[in-house]
């Protein structure tokens, strides 16, 4: 299902946000509306109530304007969702606090469709007028934001063939790891680039109990076609958790592409929803059942055969 960007552009004063309030809201409601009624008469004919908890990762374009996409009780959009400027720390000039007007906005989408979110990368207001947080926040279905983190690995690398980018250069690192209970399970929050960093997920699986990963991003289109897929079932293998990974794609600029292929991955590594192409805009769908989770976990139990919570003998030759 492809969705269009929606009329009203990113606000940038109080002014352009009460312009483009009316537009932005009827846009993303109907938008909702349209999703759920489809994802409705999928779930009747899956088996009504009795289908496990459905949830939907969104793939989209951000340009020089905001874009939403919907699905079904529990959306997952990708990183830097609401905006990806053209020049380095644009951005840093558009953040707002987490009681700003464009969270509140979304705030009321998810209570109006009654349906939680997930919004990666969302251009938080920093610590100083020069950096932002890239914060990853989830809304309940009440309207609610239920929990943030902020990014703890940051984006500083000269890619081979691609583009030199320093994200520390205008944004600041988070330093709290996040999990929290929902109905579709305990979530374990991260942001693209953590994906790299395999100890993070093994802390929100072993320490934090997490069962569902989410993972929004935009990754480069070179670092994309060689690591993407296989650095997110890795990471879905290793802690045997579900993986929801909602991606930017396509090019947002001219210094700037993101490779795309939203995907979601079971606790066995098999990849069980994904868009028709990695750069189609849109929305894939996939049901969580917590019960493979445990199913996975009981015969494999990999928590019971760890050794690095053990001290270990060091030996230096």
């Amino acid at each position: 299902m492809a969705l269009a960007s929606l009329a009203a552009s990113l606000p940038i004063g109080a002014t352009a946000a009460a312009a483009a309030a009316a537009r932005f809201r009827f846009g993303l409601r109907f938008r909702v509306s349209r999703a759920m009624a489809s994802a409705s008469s999928a779930a009747g004919s899956a088996g009504g109530s009795a289908s496990p908890a459905r949830v939907g990762v969104v793939q989209m374009t951000s340009v020089g304007d905001e874009a939403a996409s919907s699905g079904v009780k529990f959306l997952c959009f990708p990183e830097v969702f609401s905006f990806i400027g053209s020049k380095d720390g644009e951005s840093v000039k558009l953040a707002e606090p987490l009681d700003g007007p464009i969270m509140q906005r979304y705030c009321s989408l998810a209570k109006e469709s009654n349906m939680w979110l997930s919004l990666g990368g969302f251009q938080e207001k920093g610590p100083d007028d020069s950096h932002q947080y890239n914060t990853h926040v989830l809304i309940d279905d009440s309207g609610k934001v239920r929990s943030s983190y902020r990014k703890i690995h940051l984006f500083d690398v000269d890619v081979p063939g691609n583009m030199v980018y320093k994200e520390s250069c205008f944004t600041t690192a988070g330093d709290t790891i996040v999990a929290v209970d929902s109905p579709f399970g305990r979530l374990g929050l991260t942001v693209c680039y953590d994906l790299r960093f395999p100890e993070l997920y093994q802390i929100l699986r072993f320490k934090h109990q997490a069962q569902v990963l989410l993972v929004p991003s935009a990754f480069t289109k070179v670092t994309g076609e060689a690591h993407w897929e296989i650095l997110l079932r890795a990471r879905a293998i290793e802690t045997q958790c579900y993986v929801i990974a909602a991606a930017q794609a396509g090019k947002h600029n001219e210094k700037r592409e993101s490779y795309g292929d939203s995907i979601i991955i079971d606790p066995w590594g098999t990849v069980i929803a994904r868009l028709p192409d990695r750069l189609s805009t849109g929305f894939a769908v996939a049901d969580l059942d917590l019960s493979k989770v445990e199913a996975v976990r009981t015969r494999m139990p990999i928590s019971e055969h760890r050794k690095f919570d053990s001290d270990w003998k060091s030996t230096t030759l």
